[in-house]
């Protein structure tokens, strides 16, 4: 449950967001009755699908990262601290990268990389027999 609350709070407070606003025009008085209880159970039915599977998504491609670091391939995390250069970063056991939970760590950087935002990289291979 802290993996949920933790990748998916923002999206659950845009949900609550939209959701009070579909509350409070559902409480106005020339709005149907009929149409308060389809408004409402569309949104929460909406968001409850999208924020789900935005969750199963992520989590498979943590654990699909967190398989691959452990088997030596190299990962490419979002670095946001720097904008305006390089914004992945090449993590992996040769460079002295360690995973601590869902967090890569080095000894030589200030902050870790959370898992959620890193992909495995994906070396283009030459075809030679054209």
């Amino acid at each position: 449950m802290n993996t949920f609350l933790e990748l998916e709070a923002g999206n659950l407070t845009i949900a609550a967001f939209f959701i009070m606003i579909a509350l409070i025009v559902a409480t106005r008085p020339f709005v149907r009755a009929s149409f308060k209880k389809g408004l409402l159970g569309v949104f929460i039915g909406f968001f409850t699908l999208i924020i789900g599977g935005h969750y199963y998504i992520t989590s498979q491609r943590m654990e699909e990262v967190k398989t691959s670091f452990e088997a030596g391939t190299e990962i490419v995390c979002e670095n946001r601290m720097h904008r305006k250069s390089a914004q992945g970063l090449v993590v992996s056991k040769a460079l002295d990268w360690k995973l601590d939970g869902d967090i890569f760590v080095n000894e030589l950087y200030n902050r870790g990389f959370h898992s959620a935002r890193c992909i495995m990289k994906i070396v283009p291979t030459l075809d030679l027999e054209k």
